[in-house]
């Protein structure tokens, strides 16, 4: 018998695996322990960043059809939405492992003020959206006179 220093993190990190698991079940169900549903939704990856003028949205899009995207803004609130639709073969083939997700995305970004939907230009080329949204014009401070 070989006598070992008791170390507390060990014990937690025992716990790690129980606790990711359950937490995946709750908010993914339908996702691995050998059920290949996939029953949530998928959300494409984006960056966001700006130049001097405008914020840029980059989101990958791969495989998806521009008829299958929609972009809209409602106040502050540009939304991304779409769909990526699983390929059907007449021929059933047995999956052997799956990575791809198919289904329903929607990506909701806050913009700094409400925007004209006209100002905002979007372009889709080679799977990847771009979004160019203007910066609102820098205001200048206002003096105000002390009576």
């Amino acid at each position: 018998m070989q006598l070992v220093r008791w170390n507390p993190w060990r014990e937690i990190n025992r716990l790690q695996h129980p606790v990711n698991t359950a937490w995946d079940d709750f908010f993914y169900p339908g996702f691995g322990h050998g059920n290949e549903e996939r029953a949530w939704r998928w959300n494409p990856v984006v960056d966001v960043y700006e130049n001097e003028s405008h914020f840029v949205i980059k989101a990958e899009l791969p495989g998806i059809d521009k008829s299958n995207i929609a972009l809209d803004v409602k106040g502050r609130v540009l939304n991304l939405r779409g769909e990526r639709r699983e390929e059907t073969d007449e021929e059933k083939d047995i999956a052997r492992r799956r990575e791809r997700f198919f289904g329903c995305f929607e990506r909701s970004f806050t913009l700094p003020t409400e925007m004209d939907p006209e100002m905002i230009r979007a372009d889709y080329k080679d799977g990847v959206l771009t979004v160019e949204v203007p910066k609102p014009e820098k205001q200048q401070p206002k003096q105000i006179t002390i009576h």
